[in-house]
């Protein structure tokens, strides 16, 4: 196979994995969480949560790495690493960032200390952590849909950046 079919399906699956990856934390944020914080019961939240999201976490994982694997090798095939040099490019960076936070969080800050932390705080005062946790998810949110909206008008030539 041509490395042009390898492009293709690669970015087929990098485009699939944001839609399954973002549309996902658009989820969390817009729906899941607004409606768990009117749950009148503490504990209620608590455990609506973690069951929800101890679903969805794998699926996050999986498809967090596929999206990377996928960006990487689209990189590859087109020796695009230069592109990281130049600021008309901030979309890469933007998107590398948002990979890289999202990654940190679920391979390695989660399993280590957040789920505990989390727990522990929403126990303690549900309200509060419920707040912060949302706050998070839409700023991660944002960040992320200017990742894509970057990245949708920079992979088609436009560059945001006039001189």
């Amino acid at each position: 196979m041509e490395q042009h079919h390898y492009f293709v399906i690669a970015r087929a699956i990098h485009v699939l994995g944001v839609v399954l990856w973002i549309g996902g934390v658009a989820f969390v944020t817009t729906i899941l969480l607004p409606a768990i914080k009117q749950l009148t019961s503490p504990e209620k939240r608590l455990a609506l949560f973690e069951q929800l999201e101890s679903k969805f976490s794998f699926q996050a994982k999986f498809i967090t790495l596929a999206t990377g694997i996928s960006g990487y090798v689209m990189l590859d095939i087109i020796n695009g690493w230069d592109r990281y040099l130049y600021p008309q490019f901030w979309w890469m960076h933007l998107m590398t960032l948002v990979w890289g936070i999202f990654t940190l969080v679920l391979f390695v800050l989660e399993p280590l200390f957040l789920h505990q932390w989390f727990h522990k705080k929403a126990a303690q005062d549900s309200e509060k952590t419920f707040r912060i946790v949302h706050i998070m998810h839409i700023f991660l949110l944002s960040l992320s849909l200017i990742a894509v909206a970057g990245a949708t008008a920079g992979s088609h030539g436009y560059t945001f950046i006039y001189g």
